[in-house]
């Protein structure tokens, strides 16, 4: 009797959704391996055939990883293409053990923010308006632009600016836009937009370090202005 199809599985159960729901730390190896492969065969699920090959490999990456093409094509429901991208995924592991973590830049001061900043800002044109977003430790997590505007003035959606920091579990953030005229100085509607930021991150607990008006060789801080 054929065995239960993935897709016919409770949603919580199946891999691809609970990845997405729990990430990627609560999914099995086997399960892991499942969402890799795609599908197992007549007789058993991806997620039951990854099992059974784990188990011949005593539940040890490392001696799945020297397993050959050959060994695994051995298995009814693995092909070369399947046998490949297993082996693959073993290999990225691999070099990813060998490699040292990625310094994430420590942006707790407006010359740290400036001196990332001023680099992908001082030729431009128009105005954009940069998100920063940061770990309790003042790292940066990731940085996004929101918005790419005219030569006196750019939006930025305030929703946005939430949204994102939210979504990327960021308890500080800063923002930073360019002066095309190269006047380091606020504008009304940059003093406004500063006021309705620095309000909604205290609405949802989010530190707003900084918001930075950025020229070549200058900079306007807020927050050294006393003013977030």
């Amino acid at each position: 009797m054929d065995k239960l199809k993935i897709a016919l599985w409770s949603e919580q159960d199946r891999p691809r959704e609970k990845m997405m729901r729990l990430g990627a730390s609560a999914l099995s190896n086997a399960e892991l391996l499942a969402i890799l492969i795609g599908s197992g065969s007549p007789q058993e699920t991806a997620v039951d055939l990854m099992k059974r090959v784990l188990n011949d490999s005593h539940n040890n990456l490392n001696t799945l990883g020297k397993m050959s093409l050959n060994e695994l094509c051995q298995y009814n429901g693995i092909g070369e293409a399947k046998a490949i991208t297993i082996l693959a995924a073993c290999e990225l592991g691999k070099r990813r053990q060998m490699e040292q973590a990625e310094e994430r830049p420590d942006l707790g001061s407006a010359t740290q923010i400036y001196n990332l900043m001023h680099p992908l800002m001082q030729d431009l044109d128009v105005e954009e308006f940069w998100l920063l977003l940061m770990n309790q430790n003042c790292k940066l997590i990731r940085k996004l632009r929101i918005s790419h505007g005219g030569i006196s003035e750019t939006a930025a959606d305030v929703r946005i600016i939430i949204r994102e920091a939210v979504v990327a579990n960021a308890t500080i953030l800063a923002v930073c836009h360019n002066h095309p005229s190269n006047n380091p100085f606020p504008s009304t509607d940059d003093c406004r937009l500063t006021e309705r930021i620095k309000k909604a991150c205290d609405i949802m607990r989010i530190h707003f370090l900084d918001h930075l008006i950025i020229t070549d060789g200058r900079y306007y801080s807020f927050h050294e202005e006393g003013r977030v």
